[in-house]
């Protein structure tokens, strides 16, 4: 994290995310870290199908038809965070963490993430990966998707460049 940090304070990065499963893991995982504060904007938890309707503005059609744990919904949380923090870096993650919860499409440690890139004034690049990190244990799948998101993060940091 501390990486990261340096990274994207020397890329004028601001990061901010959207959690459901990880419950503000990242965001703790990030602001735990001295300096943090030069790089995090904000954290949503938005857990509950409500509070991503309410909060990130996702469409309840979309969480109706796709449900929580999909593309779609990650999409929609990173585009409803972007709208509110403006961040050049951003994250959405929805998953289902365990130890039940699961179904065929989206088996225990199933999580999407949506990464948000702002390329200028006017352009966000939007990527969805879905993982399946191969667990029953519910703080091993947090912990693991966290770590994937800021490997990630440095990932794009490395190579930022704001037009």
């Amino acid at each position: 994290v501390l990486l990261l940090i340096k990274i994207s304070k020397k890329n004028n990065l601001n990061i901010s995310v959207a959690e459901s499963c990880t419950g503000g893991l990242l965001s703790s995982s990030i602001i735990e870290i001295p300096g943090a504060s030069d790089i995090f904007n904000s954290g949503f938890v938005t857990y509950s199908n409500g509070a991503k309707i309410k909060h990130l503005g996702v469409n309840k059609n979309t969480v109706k038809k796709f449900g929580a744990v999909s593309n779609e919904t990650s999409l929609a949380m990173a585009k409803g965070l972007y709208k509110i923090s403006k961040s050049n870096l951003i994250v959405s993650i929805t998953g289902v963490a365990g130890p039940n919860g699961g179904t065929k499409k989206n088996p225990v440690g199933t999580v999407y993430f949506t990464f948000g890139v702002r390329q200028n004034k006017k352009t966000i690049t939007y990527s969805t990966f879905r993982h399946n990190f191969k667990s029953k244990n519910r703080v091993r799948i947090q912990k693991k998707s966290v770590n994937y998101v800021l490997d990630k993060f440095i990932e794009i940091a490395r190579t930022y460049k704001l037009d």
